[in-house]
């Protein structure tokens, strides 16, 4: 789904938002806010993290520190958060699976995304790559299932987990075109493309940013994107929306918003969406996020809701037919 931004927020953008440096001073006296990440050090989501909370800091006028806790599908990170204090000065920062894939798929989360979390804005959306290992004769989506369908259960696929993005896209994948790969799951977007380089696993969807360098290189063989557009750095790869399989359309591989614990005050809701819209249209930082094949993306809490919302319910109707849980 292509995320939409209100009227009322691109009359916000174009006004511009003033904020006082000292937004946080009165009621915490700058104590530091912890934005808590569900991924490890160098992972997408961390990388833009620590992009935005440098900015944060210079907006907020309060130390903003990046809290690491990879694992358990984001529930590290989001549990914290969730028994917090309303007070703003804990914050997560969530991606695609635990925002909507995995509350939409799963029955063993212990939240509600549109319930149980503060919706504070979109950060960005990020597309994934979908490659093989040079030695399967796959050049594209078509080929692939083709393939696979020609050799039922002997083809397999990695994920960074159990609930991961990839793990969820890859079983919708699996379900819309009828094809049968064997799960194997690791820890890491990165640890997906290293085992498909090696030729341990056939099969691998991840973050662009893990996945261009060894397409670059000849190690891996990208055969789609996600999302409706080509990426410039992969021209000749096809995007799902031309793969020929209509439900794969509207198929992004994640996003990254910003939540914090339900019952913040609206005007501190505001006051943060507001900041990270600024440094959303920062070009020095938009750039920054690109680089990270990333798409910035601003506007309002409602917009993010709204998101959430249909984002949600796509996934509950895979979820009527794919049951992934897992004991974390």
């Amino acid at each position: 789904m292509q995320y939409q931004i209100s009227r009322r927020t691109l009359l916000a953008l174009g006004a511009g938002i003033l904020l006082p440096q000292s937004l946080f001073a009165q009621s915490s006296a700058s104590r530091p806010i912890r934005l808590l990440v569900g991924f490890s050090a160098g992972s997408g989501a961390d990388n833009v993290a620590r992009l935005y909370a440098s900015h944060l800091m210079e907006l907020l006028g309060a130390p903003v520190i990046v809290d690491n806790k990879p694992g358990a599908s984001q529930l590290l990170a989001i549990r914290p958060m969730l028994a917090a204090q309303p007070d703003g000065l804990t914050l997560t920062l969530a991606g695609g699976s635990a925002l909507s894939q995995g509350p939409g798929v799963r029955k063993d989360l212990p939240y509600d995304p549109l319930k149980d979390f503060s919706l504070i804005g979109m950060i960005a959306t990020a597309p994934g790559v979908f490659f093989v290992h040079p030695s399967i004769p796959a050049s594209s989506l078509r080929d692939l299932i083709a393939y696979a369908k020609e050799n039922p259960g002997k083809l397999n696929y990695g994920s960074a987990g159990v609930g991961s993005a990839n793990h969820l896209q890859m079983e919708y994948i699996k379900k819309v075109t009828g094809i049968d790969l064997t799960h194997i799951p690791y820890k890491s977007d990165q640890d997906v493309a290293r085992e498909v380089v090696a030729g341990s696993v056939h099969v691998g969807l991840t973050l662009a940013q893990f996945a261009i360098p060894f397409t670059a290189s000849g190690r891996l063989k990208a055969i789609a994107v996600t999302g409706s557009q080509r990426l410039s750095a992969l021209p000749s790869v096809p995007s799902f929306a031309e793969s020929g399989v209509e439900k794969l359309k509207g198929i992004d591989f994640t996003f990254y918003g910003l939540i914090g614990p339900a019952g913040m005050d609206p005007n501190l809701i505001t006051k943060l969406n507001q900041a990270v819209n600024r440094i959303g249209v920062n070009s020095a930082v938009s750039g920054q996020v690109r680089k990270l094949y990333c798409n910035p993306v601003q506007g309002s809490p409602a917009d993010f809701r709204h998101y959430l919302e249909t984002e949600v319910g796509k996934w509950r109707e895979l979820g009527k037919t794919v049951k992934i849980e897992s004991s974390a």
